[in-house]
Parts: C-alpha cells; structure tokens; sequence
C-alpha cells in the first residue's frame, strides 16, 4: 500500500461536511458503542473532524497524527479540552498496554495498516475494545480518494485484522469505502 501522509496543504477537505456521506456521525457512534468513563484514540486525526464528535461522549481522546502540521490546525480552529494532541506513527503509539476503551481510523488505515501497526492498536486495547475503520476501499472508483494501489480491500482488511487478533462484529462494502467494527479478542 501507499502508505503516505495526507498532503496539510489539502487539509480544508478533512473539515467539509462532504465526509459524512462516507462516514455518518451517528454510524460511527453506535459501532464505537461509547460510555463516559471511556478513553478513546483516534488514529490518524488529522484537523479533529471525526474527534470533536467523539469528544462530548468520552472522558478521554487521544487524538494522533504523524503529522505536527495537523495539530496546528487542529489547534487553529479549537481542540475539546478532554482532547489530547499526540503526535506519533501508529506503529510506536505512546500508550501502556491496555490502557484504552476504543480506537477509531476514519479514511486513514491505508496510510499505516500493517502487521506491526495492528500489534500496536491491539496492544493499547483492553480486552473487548473496539476498532471502528472506515477507509476508502480497493474496489472503489476512484472519484475521490487516494489511487487505489494504495487502497486495502474490505476482505484483505478483514483478514489483516483478524490476523492482528481482532473479531469482526460488522462490515460493509460501500461505492467508494469500506466500513469494519471489530473487537478485540
């Protein structure tokens, strides 16, 4: 796959509303089943768009992005104060074992997913914790989006993460993205 980073000088659309055609606030929610007493990571944050939905439903988001740059205008237009701003690859997450509810990726697991990135996800994870992943899929049409050399297929997504030690709880094949919620075994 690919695995870029998203181009900051394209940051505007990670904040237009046009996004919710491939991922709904409310879809995201239920598959993340929130509860208050919840810490959360969002991976792959970018400007906060999917986070600040998140935020009013948790005590905690960890919000990380590779990219410094995405903080700063995250920061820019204004961070929820339970959202922490992380700064890390997926792969060296700087959190104990254990120690988080759920994680999200929204349209970025293309940009980190291998075998060592999953480890990591699975390993922050409580047992029973959630991975929501809505990504743009291989078997796309490439209106919009990354090429789609860089994209994963909803089955090949499946299988890495099953493999990784995760539980599919629901997946769903989309005109141009994929939706995955699972669990960790």
């Amino acid at each position: 796959m690919g695995f870029h980073t998203f181009n900051k000088d394209h940051a505007d659309f990670l904040d237009d509303p046009i996004r919710y055609r491939f991922l709904s606030v409310d879809e995201l929610l239920a598959h993340l089943a929130l509860e208050r007493e919840m810490t959360v990571v969002d991976l792959g944050s970018g400007t906060g768009f999917y986070t600040d939905h998140v935020a009013p439903y948790v005590s905690k988001v960890h919000a990380v992005d590779v990219q410094e740059a995405m903080h700063d205008l995250y920061r820019e237009k204004g961070v929820p104060e339970n959202v922490s701003l992380t700064t890390a690859e997926i792969g060296d997450l700087p959190f104990a074992d254990e120690s988080l509810d759920a994680a999200l990726s929204t349209m970025t697991y293309h940009e980190f997913a291998d075998e060592a990135a999953l480890a990591e996800v699975r390993r922050v994870l409580k047992p029973g914790g959630k991975l929501v992943v809505a990504d743009w899929s291989a078997n796309g049409e490439h209106v919009e989006g990354p090429p789609l050399t860089e994209r994963f297929s909803l089955a090949e997504a499946k299988t890495q993460l099953e493999v990784a030690g995760f539980t599919i709880d629901y997946a769903s094949e989309r005109v141009e993205t994929f939706l995955i919620a699972a669990t960790k075994n």
